[in-house]
């Protein structure tokens, strides 16, 4: 009778603790969505793979592994406020095996609160922000662009008139010097054009047999990118997107084209074409837009699309070993994240390459609204060099977005209701929490690969 009681107890003590990780996780979940949105986590908050209940002074015993810490005073000043990191999530130390944070931002005061609730827009309350605004403003108009810190802001979302220049810098194509800057630019569409000259706009009899298969495997794909947006279904965008493309695979034949690098380049063509078109996209035209304001944008979409596959060669290489090594690694997270879907996909036999080997060909383009891509291209970018490994915890967060409804699902069911999934009306807010998930997950597993073994 004493060991059912002792088997009772322990079982109430074992799902008391599950609940209060479960607890304690969705708060920081819902903390670090605040950060994205620009509001103000309060007081101290921990995430950790112990089960140890917190006591009601808010002390624990540090655990040795896996452990985030988000810290702040509560009455902290504003000076302690500009000196945090309030755009990051990104930047962090490590000290004694632990990842600590640096310290968040405290909250605003009710007019700011105000302000931003006015500056409220589809482009997400984060990036409107009015002391964002602010902090962007005054990091962009000195002489000298300190990346880092750009890094930091953009990670939350960019305010979308000031998406060309930020991204420009981010990649690496404009120089962080003011004083280069016009001069570097200015230089680098002359070679695309000439790039253009001399690869593109050249008779058929000047190609070899290959690059006559690639121009037309690209003239075919053209028409088939972001369907569902009639903006690139305008035959001067499809030319530009042609141009572009092949103009790129000329010069990079380690991988030639690609099917799914025709996607990579519309954020560039949206952000850029931005500077030069106001109102929807779904109003524009670039029919009235000259030659060389064309020929520039076209150039900027060139250089960028190459800066950013520069830091990832080998997804795009033969057998594309760089995106298979990624997909391998996705599968390992789930894996420790969330066993009982991972067993249930395995159980049924579902191979990730099945799903999964698109979203990191094409960056989940394809899997979301073209409206959110942008914001989720600024974190991307702000991600750097870093941003192959931390693709993985953006789509292991994607994925156990539906994580109940996938168990429910045989073979046949998950990939169709992989293939299409039901993000049609996805807004901000969703895609700011699977960022959000994918944020602490990486902090709890990045530093610690051992774990992601088999």
């Amino acid at each position: 009778m004493n060991s059912n009681n002792n088997s009772s107890s322990h079982g109430e003590v074992d799902q008391r603790n599950k609940e209060s990780l479960d607890s304690r996780f969705n708060q920081t979940l819902k903390n670090v969505q605040g950060l994205l949105k620009g509001h103000s986590i309060p007081g101290k908050i921990l995430l950790t793979r112990r089960l140890d209940i917190l006591d009601d002074s808010g002390s624990q015993e540090r655990s040795p592994s896996y452990q985030r810490s988000f810290s702040q005073n509560d009455a902290g000043t504003s000076d302690d406020m500009d000196k945090s990191v309030e755009g990051g999530v990104r930047n962090t130390n490590n000290s004694d095996g632990n990842t600590t944070v640096n310290k968040l931002t405290s909250s605003t005061s009710k007019n700011e609160d105000a302000a931003n609730e006015v500056q409220n827009s589809a482009m997400g309350t984060r990036a409107t922000d009015s002391a964002r605004v602010t902090k962007f403003t005054k990091e962009l108009s000195g002489q000298m662009v300190i990346l880092e810190r750009l890094r930091e802001l953009a990670w939350s979302g960019v305010p979308p008139y000031m998406r060309p220049n930020v991204w420009r810098l981010l990649l690496g194509y404009a120089p962080p010097n003011s004083d280069r800057r016009e001069g570097v630019l200015r230089r680098k569409r002359l070679e695309y054009l000439d790039c253009v000259a001399q690869f593109y706009d050249i008779p058929d009899t000047e190609r070899s047999a290959d690059e006559i298969n690639m121009l037309r495997q690209i003239a075919v794909d053209c028409p088939r990118t972001v369907p569902d947006v009639p903006f690139f279904q305008q035959a001067q965008v499809q030319k530009s997107l042609e141009r572009i493309l092949y103009t790129w695979a000329i010069r990079h034949p380690a991988s030639g084209y690609v099917q799914g690098i025709n996607d990579l380049v519309t954020p560039f063509l949206v952000v850029f074409l931005s500077e030069y078109l106001e109102g929807s996209i779904d109003s524009w035209s670039i029919s009235d837009m000259s030659a060389g304001k064309i020929s520039n944008i076209e150039a900027d979409c060139y250089w960028c699309l190459s800066k950013l596959l520069d830091g990832m060669q080998d997804h795009y290489t033969f057998a594309q070993p760089g995106i298979q090594r990624l997909v391998f690694k996705l599968k390992e997270l789930v894996r420790r994240i969330d066993e009982p879907v991972s067993r249930h996909m395995e159980d049924q036999g579902l191979e990730y390459l099945q799903f999964a080997f698109r979203w990191f060909n094409c960056l989940l383009i394809r899997e979301i609204p073209f409206h959110l891509v942008t914001r989720l291209w600024d974190t991307y970018l702000a991600e750097g060099d870093a941003l192959p490994d931390f693709l993985v915890y953006i789509f292991a967060s994607f994925l156990l977005t539906w994580s109940d409804e996938l168990q429910k699902l045989d073979f046949q069911e998950m990939v169709m209701f992989l293939q299409h999934l039901p993000t049609q009306n996805w807004t901000h807010q969703e895609l700011e929490t699977v960022l959000s998930r994918a944020y602490i997950w990486h902090s709890m597993f990045n530093s610690s690969p051992s774990h992601l073994a088999s």
